[in-house]
């Protein structure tokens, strides 16, 4: 095995007090791999010094959550582990019981509302008996100590942050989100001591190569055009690096950018990429930016943009 560069914590996660390492685990979970494979994976990526993980019941219908529950056994000290309330309509005591179970843990650290849609969806949350109401009694009774949601909509995103319900969000950052999770999400949750775990580095997948997203295929492949450096065989498309698309989320620097990291081939090119970071510049950003727009054309929509 490749010896993995050793990364350590580096700033606190907003006001949780909880110092996290600069990336963080996302979902590792496919059905496909055997449980005890993805689990040693998982401790990959541990072993490595990653201290926040992020999983979800609807990640593989709980497959997810078994992996990381069985990763974390006897290892739980240190580390941070987010989950998520799939339903937002449904009471969340039992939705987060259902997931302590799959896990075998008594707790996690955050349980946080999973894709908040819009302004509506986040008005009933917030209610009076809503489910951050619910979710403040499941952290009295010890099942979390943080609460806060992930959403794809910067409107949601800034009503959750001012509301001071939030401990943490999770948001998309990376070379093609919308701007403004960068230049109002990021700087707002700075400002009001929330933390920032940010995902979509790689736009699931389409910016790395032909896919409408996590592998699946594109929705009109092309097989006509020729390869050449640094386009998609299929397409014809720029393709970005891992390089690349990860230096320009850490330049942005959210408190946690969250990687899928199901592989070990994958974990090595990102933490090669992480170890190398180096600051872009506005103009190597903005470069980016123009390059990712080209190399996801015809790949389906992105759904994390708000229209």
């Amino acid at each position: 095995m490749q010896k993995s560069p050793s990364f350590t914590p580096r700033r606190e996660l907003g006001r949780t007090g909880f110092k996290a390492s600069q990336l963080g685990i996302g979902d590792i979970a496919d059905r496909g791999v055997p449980l005890e494979q993805c689990v040693a994976t998982l401790r990959r990526a541990m072993d490595a010094g990653l201290n926040v993980i992020d999983t979800a019941p609807a990640y593989e219908d709980g497959f997810s959550e078994q992996i990381v529950g069985a990763a974390l056994q006897g290892r739980r000290a240190g580390m941070f582990l987010i989950d998520k309330v799939d339903h937002l309509d449904q009471p969340v005591a039992l939705q987060v019981e259902q997931s302590l179970i799959r896990l075998d843990l008594p707790d996690v650290d955050a349980f946080v509302f999973h894709a908040v849609p819009d302004r509506a969806a986040w008005r009933s949350l917030a209610a009076k008996g809503g489910g951050f109401d619910q979710l403040e009694e499941c952290r009295r009774r010890g099942q979390c100590r943080f609460r806060g949601l992930s959403s794809h909509q910067p409107d949601v995103l800034r009503l959750a942050i001012e509301s001071g319900l939030c401990d943490l969000v999770l948001f998309s950052i990376g070379p093609h989100c919308d701007r403004q999770y960068i230049d109002e999400i990021l700087p707002l949750a700075r400002a009001k001591g929330v933390g920032t775990v940010c995902f979509k580095t790689f736009g699931a997948g389409k910016l790395l190569g032909d896919t409408a997203g996590y592998g699946r295929p594109l929705p009109e492949p092309n097989h006509d055009k020729p390869a050449s450096g640094g386009t998609s065989a299929a397409s014809g498309l720029p393709r970005l690096t891992v390089e690349q698309c990860l230096h320009y989320t850490l330049s942005c620097d959210p408190d946690v950018a969250l990687l899928g990291l199901s592989f070990p081939e994958e974990q090595d090119a990102a933490f090669a990429a992480a170890a190398n970071f180096r600051q872009l510049s506005a103009q190597q950003l903005t470069y980016l930016r123009a390059k990712a727009a080209l190399a996801v054309v015809g790949k389906g929509p992105c759904w994390w943009n708000p229209a």
